[in-house]
């Protein structure tokens, strides 16, 4: 019983700080998309964030049991959604601004719920319960109710291009956020996502070679530069290895439910920098979505045995 409290504690403090942290990533994109194509910003904020994670995996596969090359290979399967998560989120901050997408990214949840309810039976038990299927519906409808009410002069939606390249980058989210569970596991937070790092930013410098302005950091302040690099140290190193152990303590479904509150804090910093302003009929989606995080919240993961887990990383999904 005492391991399993530590557990959920670890999965809860995980969660609740990639909530702090992840509430910026928005903020930080539209503000570099003034100086940043989208391909150049996503390929070097991975790069720093690859540079800052590599230290800490050489010291852990230094020190820890044997590389296992058969979950570095698999790290590449996730890595695909999160290379098209990464522009299309960003191209989508075109159309919508930083605040609106952080709530409507938060659709990610229904996607989510039912890809784990498709990869990982572990986790049926989760999505079953009424308060989990309640928050996610309050949660979406929220979250699309804060872009239908969007005023934006004469046209009050956003135009269809932004909300297609929206949903692909939240489908992307989803996707990414169940693929990457079972790598993870096998290697750990940081290392799973040091591999992943490297391979983001490899599959990301074509593009831009190819797309994007290579040289654009020698083209910008360094003022521009620092800001790139405190949002990849921080929305990308550390959130990511913070999301990992969540994922491992309390699931793919809980840990990417309680993301709906991140919203919060992005409109609140949006409101602030960029002077972005909610309608009354936002604010009321936005705290329909609150509660359907609170909900979601109170759900509580199954118990597994060691058995299990045993059987879970040694499955063929592997």
């Amino acid at each position: 019983m005492a391991g399993d409290a530590r557990q959920l504690s670890r999965g809860y403090a995980a969660v609740f700080s990639t909530v702090v942290i992840w509430s910026l990533p928005s903020l930080f994109q539209y503000y570099l998309n003034r100086f940043y194509d989208p391909w150049s910003q996503n390929f070097y904020r991975y790069l720093v964030a690859c540079l800052a994670i590599i230290p800490f995996v050489l010291f852990q596969f230094r020190r820890g049991p044997k590389i296992d090359i058969r979950a570095v290979a698999l790290c590449l399967i996730p890595c695909l959604p999160n290379v098209v998560h990464q522009i299309t989120q960003v191209v989508a901050l075109f159309y919508v601004g930083p605040g609106v997408y952080a709530i409507f990214g938060r659709a990610s949840v229904i996607f989510t719920a039912l890809l784990a309810l498709i990869f990982f039976p572990e986790e049926r038990f989760v999505i079953r319960q009424w308060r989990f299927q309640i928050g996610t519906l309050l949660g979406l409808i929220g979250a699309f109710g804060v872009i239908w009410f969007q005023a934006s002069g004469e046209d009050r939606h956003v135009p269809v291009r932004g909300l297609v390249i929206s949903f692909v980058a939240i489908f992307c989210w989803a996707l990414y956020g169940v693929l990457v569970k079972r790598p993870s596991a096998r290697l750990g937070p940081i290392r799973s996502f040091g591999v992943v790092s490297i391979i983001t930013s490899t599959l990301l410098l074509p593009l831009t070679l190819a797309f994007g302005k290579i040289g654009t950091p020698l083209q910008v302040t360094e003022h521009v530069n620092l800001i790139l690099i405190i949002s990849a140290v921080t929305c990308i190193t550390l959130a990511h290895v913070l999301y990992y152990i969540a994922i491992r303590e309390i699931g793919v479904a809980l840990a990417q439910t309680l993301q709906l509150l991140c919203p919060l804090g992005a409109l609140g910093l949006s409101a602030w920098i960029f002077h972005e302003r909610l309608t009354a009929p936002q604010v009321i989606s936005a705290a329909i979505l609150l509660i359907g995080a609170f909900l979601a919240m109170r759900t509580k993961p199954p118990k597994i045995s060691s058995a299990a887990i045993a059987r879970l990383l040694s499955s063929s999904l592997l």
